[in-house]
């Protein structure tokens, strides 16, 4: 809406442009009329629709023509004055007044115009006879009032029509000629009616109506008011009510019934509570809302979005296999100007074996959007109107902005979910396999995909120590000589040679210790195609030798040659490398020399086993009865044993979680 409004007064000379002007500012006809009145501003307080308002009188005796051009082109909208008992001065309104406005503005912005006859109060018969064909010709004619400045008629609602002409224009919702709404505006409402729809069932019950008034109106409607509404799309209307509901017709019926009774004010407040501007258009304010990220955090959906997005996905997946077939997913996006989601997204994320979206597919491409391209995604959010179902001031309230990296390493901790792992190698060391794995699929369904949707990043959910975890992967173009910022920027680096090509580990070795081997960014070797014959690496040491060097893990086997979907062992190792960065959490080799292997190897001890089993067949055999519960010693002994093991946990979990 604008933030203020310009109306300009026009005419023949001695029609009472400045007396109408006068009367408004002093409630009283002046005794002297000069020539021209000053420009006024009526403050925002005192207008029906709070907003500053500025009246601009025209005077043929103290204004050139050029004066007059850049008083047209600067108006919002044009008043006409006539006089009720001249008939030349409304004939000027066409052969004269009409046509220079038009000469004087873009045609692309249409200025809208109000025909005023003054003078009601010398005639007794009405203009409107002759003015009518005036206005069915000329579109550009919001209304005509008759008024006259001697006796105050109608001058209040003069200035009001003027400026509800400006902030509530007829112009792009309706087509007088077609006695219809026009395209715009009827795609605009459909898109309003759809996400109002919180059931996807093409009609709006009581319920989802209230809300809607709710959310446009700050009221509820009272039944009987909502039954009226009903009954009034019943009359005219076969289809327009399903089920005692409003089906999308009938929604549309009512607004086309709103303005052709000139209550189009009530179409422009839902329009503009859905984020539309004047010209129909989503307002660029309401689709990317400011938000605030500093260097070196990351974005992320928070608790509340993740559960709309659910929503959404509960509302499209209409047969409920949990995943959305074409068809679904085209209903979903059908409240977007263009699809978003390309077939790249089906090798991005988890799908079913139909190759449709699964619902942790769903989440894990949102999640992607909104870690890499956080506009994009507030974008989105505008269209499915989170901040409108939710109840929020904005989209931004549905993102979560992490904090600095430095403060997570510095406090040994993070509350991050969403971890980037950049995926290094050269051509051919199997980097496409490594991501296509982490979805699910083994080498024989890689090879279905067809070169034009392949994706560079994968990324699904991880489990570390019982929470749930986003890893993304990216794999990076094997470009040695130039890698940029966000080819640098992650969470862990993982670093793919194929075990079958004596020369593809020299490209690993290559970039870590050109980029990453000063720096605290974890990283993690991968003997991609394992399944393959192992041969020697043309490099001055083994891949083995190279990571204990530089206090790496040693090299992890990988295939995705498989029957079954490859293991994800590998891809939980990478993200709890990058949740901890500052801990060796986790052995990753078979030495049986370091701390964890020799943990592993009395744990898993066939005494310590055997120990374990009889513990257990005696707590779980021994009767305890109620004088054992009574007796003092009982509870003494459980307590020191529970202490011990305590006292034991706590000493494994430092020994383990010993820094790098």
């Amino acid at each position: 809406m604008r933030k203020d409004v310009r109306i300009l007064l026009v005419g023949e000379p001695k029609v009472g442009k400045t007396s109408l002007i006068m009367s408004l500012v002093s409630e009283e006809f002046p005794d002297v009329v000069p020539y021209r009145a000053e420009e006024i501003t009526i403050p925002a307080d005192v207008t029906p629709e709070r907003v500053p308002t500025h009246i601009v009188d025209y005077s043929e005796a103290e204004q050139t023509d050029e004066q007059l051009f850049q008083e047209i082109s600067k108006a919002n909208v044009i008043c006409i004055v006539y006089s009720v008992n001249n008939k030349k001065s409304i004939e000027k309104v066409t052969s004269h007044w009409i046509p220079l406005i038009t000469e004087n503005t873009d045609k692309d912005s249409r200025v809208p115009l109000i025909l005023v006859g003054n003078k009601s109060d010398l005639v007794e018969h009405s203009s409107m006879e002759t003015i009518l064909p005036i206005m069915n010709q000329y579109s550009e004619i919001e209304t005509c009032v008759e008024c006259s400045a001697k006796n105050l008629k109608n001058i209040s609602e003069l200035f009001y029509y003027a400026q509800k002409a400006v902030l509530h224009p007829t112009g792009p919702l309706y087509c007088p000629e077609k006695k219809d709404m026009k395209p715009l505006c009827v795609k605009a409402l459909t898109r309003i009616f759809k996400v109002s729809d919180l059931d996807n069932d093409g009609i709006l019950n009581d319920n989802e109506l209230n809300f809607f008034q709710r959310t446009c109106f700050n009221a509820p409607l009272e039944p009987q008011a909502l039954e009226d509404v009903k009954n009034v799309v019943r009359k005219n209307l076969n289809d327009g009510v399903c089920d005692n509901g409003l089906t999308l017709k009938g929604f549309l019926f009512l607004h086309t019934l709103f303005i052709q009774r000139g209550r189009h004010e009530t179409t422009w407040t839902v329009l503009r509570r859905f984020g539309y501007d004047d010209d129909l258009e989503l307002n660029q304010d309401y689709l990317f809302p400011p938000l605030k990220i500093p260097p070196d955090c990351t974005t992320e959906l928070n608790h509340n979005a993740y559960l709309f997005l659910q929503s959404v996905f509960d509302k499209h997946d209409k047969d409920r296999d949990c995943a959305l077939s074409p068809d679904e997913l085209k209903d979903l996006f059908d409240v977007f100007p263009y699809m978003p989601w390309g077939p790249d997204v089906n090798n991005t994320v988890c799908t079913n074996d139909q190759g449709w979206i699964t619902y942790q597919g769903y989440l894990s491409q949102w999640t992607l959007t909104t870690y890499l391209d956080v506009q994009r995604c507030l974008e989105y959010l505008g269209y499915l109107g989170y901040s409108i179902i939710a109840e929020q001031e904005s989209h931004a309230s549905g993102i979560t902005v992490t904090r600095d990296k430095k403060i997570d390493l510095q406090k040994k901790q993070t509350q991050r979910s969403v971890f980037r792992c950049n995926v290094f190698g050269d051509i051919g060391s199997g980097k496409s396999g490594f991501l296509q794995a982490f979805l699910g699929q083994n080498l024989m369904q890689q090879n279905m995909i067809k070169e034009e949707h392949r994706s560079y990043y994968a990324i699904s959910t991880t489990y570390v120590y019982g929470q749930e975890k986003y890893l993304l992967l990216h794999e990076v173009f094997p470009d040695f000589d130039y890698l940029s910022d966000a080819d640098m920027a992650c969470d862990i680096v993982c670093l793919v040679y194929d075990v079958s090509n004596p020369y593809s580990f020299e490209y690993c070795a290559k970039v870590f210790k050109q980029y990453f081997m000063d720096s605290k960014t974890p990283c993690m070797m991968i003997a991609a195609k394992s399944d393959l014959t192992e041969v020697k690496q043309m490099y001055r040491c083994s891949p083995l030798e190279f990571c204990r060097r530089h206090k790496m893990p040693p090299p992890q086997s990988f295939t995705c040659n498989t029957a079954a979907a490859p293991s994800k062992d590998i891809y939980t190792k990478l993200t709890t490398m990058a949740m901890h960065p500052h801990a060796r959490l986790r052995c990753m080799c078979t030495c049986n020399r370091c701390t964890f292997c020799l943990c592993q190897n009395l744990l898993n001890s066939e005494l310590l086993q055997t120990v374990r089993t009889k513990l257990y067949a005696v707590v779980h055999r021994r009767h305890v009865n109620q004088a054992d519960l009574k007796n003092s010693t009982f509870w003494l002994r459980m307590s020191v044993g529970a202490t011990v093991f305590a006292v034991l946990g706590f000493a494994m979990y430092r020994v383990l979680l010993r820094p790098r």
